[in-house]
């Protein structure tokens, strides 16, 4: 599919996120562009980290996402292409106000120098970015039964394994979201993840994340009866998300294993499959 028939969010979606990308074409046509639209307004959120100099500036432009999304339920949208394909987005399916707010905020956390301190503080930021995103999306292809608990478990599921995927790159940048008290019990110190060195330990502390997060898949997975086929691809990211924790698992949880970051084999067929029989 050539960047020109796509939409400006679809093509930002398809650069940065192309795994998300790929589920969105099993969603609804008509609801394709509010998912896309979703989509790229998490990575301008989540990218903010990355693109600022120091954690002020960062302050600053959520704070702009506050203000934009803001006037979108004042009904004066900003022009931006992002902010204009949610409007449009939020104005077709009525989505709520509260889970954007409680993205932004969760990102916030991205801008602290300090790994979360425990498990429990990791669980919570990863509800707050993934869980939410999943609740918007859930939201945008008409709502299912027991959303939250849904959105909860399969957006935990799908951020432990991400952050777990990113902790090469994110350690080469100093930034390192592994649970404090885990790298502590095992022996893991930050200087040495920093310098790319990591000690023996760091596999144990990935297994308890990756176990996590197993755990949080089979959650989801267990309110299955809930999801009708339309609101499918709003979860299709963990039929992924499995396939990276399974590799994991088989090369005893090296995240700095290079050929995890090889592009997963058959990932369309394995999404067509699961969709065409009302899973995830």
């Amino acid at each position: 599919m050539p960047d020109a028939a796509l939409s400006y969010c679809a093509q930002e979606v398809r650069r940065h996120d192309p795994e998300r990308f790929l589920t969105c074409l099993f969603a609804p046509a008509d609801r394709r562009e509010a998912l896309f639209a979703l989509y790229a307004f998490n990575q301008e959120v989540a990218k903010t980290r990355a693109i600022v100099s120091e954690p002020l500036l960062g302050e600053i432009r959520l704070t702009w996402w506050r203000e934009a999304i803001a006037e979108i339920y004042e009904g004066t949208p900003r022009q931006h292409a992002v902010v204009q394909a949610l409007a449009e987005a939020v104005q077709a399916y009525s989505l709520p106000r509260a889970p954007f707010d409680r993205l932004i905020e969760a990102r916030g956390q991205d801008l602290q120098p300090e790994p979360p301190a425990d498990l429990q503080a990791l669980l919570d930021y990863a509800d707050g970015t993934a869980g939410t995103l999943t609740d918007l999306c859930l939201s945008a292809l008409g709502g299912v039964e027991q959303q939250a608990g849904i959105a909860r478990a399969a957006g935990t599921a799908v951020a432990l394994t991400g952050l777990l995927r990113a902790l090469p790159f994110h350690a080469r940048e100093h930034w390192v979201n592994l649970p404090a008290s885990l790298m502590e019990q095992h022996g893991v110190g930050l200087r040495e993840l920093y310098d790319l060195k990591p000690g023996a330990g760091l596999n144990r502390v990935v297994e308890s994340v990756a176990d996590s997060a197993r755990a949080h898949l089979v959650e989801a997975r267990s309110l299955r009866r809930h999801v009708p086929k339309r609101a499918l691809a709003a979860l299709l990211p963990l039929t992924l998300a499995e396939g990276h924790l399974k590799r994991l698992a088989k090369n005893g949880h090296d995240v700095f294993d290079t050929s995890l970051g090889e592009k997963p084999p058959l990932a369309a067929w394995r999404l067509s499959w699961m969709a065409l029989r009302g899973r995830f």
